[in-house]
């Protein structure tokens, strides 16, 4: 598939890019999708939750009252979970929440999620740029001329651009990220994806091996 070239001014520059069709324009398959989503979700997660169980409380292991004659049901201990400041009854505890992939599936779910995009109308390659300096007014203002200003957006480089990256740290709905870190969650997490000229082949190349 072919689609048109734009400047950060949001004009055609006149020439078009080949996407290829194993890449962008593949039958999206949905588990993989899934299945890598809920991957970069759960490596988001600390897993150091924990609370005290009965054993781990600091108290008295003295009888609180006597065994029979109260009325009451019998109690032991104060650090039963049944009282307040006790332990609590099956805790969370930490844990590893990662999971293993195989490359393969994690491969095509990015595929599916860059076609999903390119079905959608929401994929748009822009010429490759770099600012002299770090300057968010200007990031703002190409956003604006490619329409995206109100838009959750990711920008795909070809290689890393610190200027560009700095420029855009500060904006909440845009995520600026190189070849090599683009995940199948940032993709479908941002409303439009923008690719620069340098970038198509290097995903191409990443996940054609």
């Amino acid at each position: 598939m072919e689609v048109k070239v734009l400047d950060i001014n949001g004009k055609d520059t006149g020439r078009k890019v080949q996407l290829s069709d194993s890449v962008f324009a593949i039958e999206p398959n949905n588990h993989a999708v899934y299945l890598d989503v809920k991957q970069y979700l759960a490596n988001q997660r600390q897993g150091t939750h924990k609370s005290k169980e009965r054993g781990e409380i600091a108290g008295s292991t003295r009888k609180i009252k006597k065994q029979k004659g109260t009325g009451t049901a019998r109690a032991g201990s104060v650090k039963s979970p049944v009282f307040v400041g006790g332990g609590r009854i099956f805790g969370p505890k930490p844990r590893n929440y990662s999971f293993k992939l195989n490359k393969n599936l994690k491969k095509l779910a990015r595929k599916s999620a860059l076609s999903l995009k390119a079905q959608e109308s929401n994929l748009v390659v822009v010429e490759d740029f770099v600012f002299e300096a770090p300057n968010t007014k200007n990031f703002i203002n190409v956003l604006k001329a490619l329409g995206l200003d109100n838009k959750k957006s990711l920008f795909v480089l070809g290689d890393a651009n610190k200027n560009v990256y700095l420029s855009s740290r500060n904006l909440q709905s845009t995520s600026v990220v190189t070849t090599s870190e683009l995940n199948t969650y940032a993709v479908l997490n941002a409303k439009s994806l923008v690719l620069t000229e340098g970038s198509v082949s290097g995903i191409e190349a990443n996940l054609s091996k």
